[in-house]
């Protein structure tokens, strides 16, 4: 066996190692579902704050519809769903610390905290949505409930529970009863979104505080309708670009039924790729040029350099982001271009057909089509995958970070990553260079499988291999038909700009 191949090997087994650990990692890791789902009924809750208009009574029957018969009542449910689901996640990290390594159990320690701080934000809403329909007893029961597990006063929200508690006992609040700040101070800092805003209009009703309470009243239904807009924006992806796509695939999948080889699916099908290089080099590309360089290579530098970007701001964040992906990029594409160097220049009869970039092509067609079949397959696909791993298994940190961006300085960083940069490098890794090579020795379908599963594992959290797989299979369809890498790249940049908006609004809306 030659060095090179046992150097590979080496580092094969390094980037295993780490995979591995960071898919095992991601365990000790919350969904982000359950928080957008938090974040979509508040703004349910603003919209539903909204005053009739008189003068155009369908619209206000569309919107009535739209919310339900009971939003108030939805809400409780959903807060119930997402406080059990975080209590199941919170009991499972704090059993995993009796029998887990020292390696994660800073990590678990870390999320156990952050899963109790969420229930008890989650505990002071479910109160103010108990008050809010009538059952102050419930609401009441709820607050000390979460005053007695906290067992500290000074806590943030075991304070705001007790300043609740006296909001909806019609007490007249003022600052000296909490000895430490005002009671609408409290709430202001403790509590967000329609729940914030609810709590406010209580207190200043029994402050008799009218001017306020205009005021507020004037706030919340340009708020309100704020969110009815914001509401109709992310549902028109999932429900209009769902459904589109949904027929679109019904139509594809019925063409390739009766027309067979002339189909629109069958484009292609069978045409594998002239690959001049043999397994050595794909597998050389993708363990070095991505694994290597992105997991050990710039984690190293940058450890080097002593960057540190955890307390700084977003926009610091988006810009780390952006700067460390650049660099990934760059060095992967600098393994790539010097593993197949050596079979430069290709022959003019196999020369056509790798790393293509058409513009005066169909390439739009073939990107915008499988965005609206990736839709609903991918919809679908998690909502399966979400009941397998009932709210572990971590998420893109990314996702995180977009959630937060309401400055749109931050935003453009961020969007110029996900939306630009990342389409353009894995797309070139995987469909360009991994997915044309696999078809030397597998058949074009296999490879797309393959291609499909490493593009989602590489992103290293196992509650999105099964959604990644499903999107990297239809990236690989996408390619594989239309023959030009601006296919799935516009595909890829759609759905990821169709997250990032739509994570956007969920988060300006709080």
């Amino acid at each position: 066996m030659s060095a090179k191949r046992i150097i590979l090997g080496l580092l094969t087994l390094l980037a295993i190692w780490r995979v591995l650990a960071s898919l095992g990692g991601s365990l000790a890791e919350p969904q982000i579902q359950s928080r957008l789902e938090l974040y979509q009924t508040n703004l349910v809750l603003y919209a539903s704050e909204f005053e009739a208009a008189t003068d155009n009574p369908e619209l206000d029957e569309v919107i009535a519809k739209g919310l339900g018969d009971n939003p108030l009542g939805a809400a409780t449910k959903q807060y119930k769903k997402a406080r059990t689901e975080a209590v199941e996640v919170r009991d499972t990290f704090q059993k995993q610390l009796t029998t887990e390594s020292a390696t994660p159990r800073q990590q678990l320690k870390t999320q156990v905290s952050e899963l109790d701080r969420f229930v008890d934000e989650i505990d002071l809403k479910r109160g103010v949505l108990a008050a809010e329909q009538g059952d102050t007893t419930k609401a009441t029961a709820i607050w000390q409930d979460l005053v007695a597990r906290v067992d500290d006063s000074e806590d943030e929200y075991s304070l705001t529970a007790t300043v609740l508690q006296q909001i909806w006992q019609d007490k007249a609040i003022q600052a000296q009863d909490t000895d430490i700040v005002s009671a609408e101070t409290v709430v202001k800092d403790n509590l967000d979104s329609w729940f914030r805003d609810r709590t406010l209009a209580k207190l200043y009703q029994t402050q008799d505080k009218q001017t306020e309470l205009t005021a507020l009243d004037t706030q919340q239904q340009e708020v309100a309708s704020g969110a009815i807009v914001k509401l109709a924006f992310i549902s028109a992806i999932p429900f209009v670009g769902g459904f589109a796509g949904f027929i679109l695939l019904l139509f594809l999948i019925g063409q390739l039924l009766f027309k067979k080889d002339n189909a629109i699916l069958a484009t292609n099908s069978n045409t594998s790729w002239s690959t001049p290089w043999d397994w050595e080099i794909t597998w050389q590309v993708i363990i070095v040029g991505f694994f290597f360089v992105g997991q050990f290579v710039l984690p190293l530098l940058l450890g080097l350099a002593g960057i540190n970007v955890t307390e700084s701001s977003l926009r610091i964040k988006a810009l780390y982001v952006l700067f460390t992906y650049i660099l990934m990029a760059a060095g992967g594409i600098a393994v790539l271009f010097f593993s197949v160097k050596p079979y430069l220049p290709l022959a003019e009869d196999i020369k056509e057909d790798w790393f293509k970039f058409k513009f005066w092509d169909n390439w739009f067609v073939w990107g915008l089509g499988g965005y609206l079949v990736a839709i609903p397959c991918v919809l679908l696909v998690s909502l399966i995958n979400q009941q397998i791993w009932n709210g572990q298994g971590g998420s893109n940190p990314l996702l995180y970070l977009a959630l937060q961006a309401q400055d749109k300085v931050a935003l453009t960083i961020f969007f110029s990553t996900a939306s630009f940069a990342a389409p353009l490098f894995e797309e070139l890794i995987f469909r360009g260079f991994l997915l044309p090579s696999l078809t030397r020795y597998f058949s074009v379908t296999v490879s797309i499988i393959l291609s499909g599963l490493l593009f989602a594992v590489a992103h290293l959290s196992l509650a999105e291999v099964l959604p990644l797989a499903t999107l990297g299979i239809i990236l690989g369809f996408v390619y594989t038909r239309s023959r030009n890498l601006l296919a799935p790249m516009l595909l890829h940049s759609l759905w990821n700009s169709g997250t990032l908006l739509s994570l956007f609004v969920l988060g300006s809306g709080v």
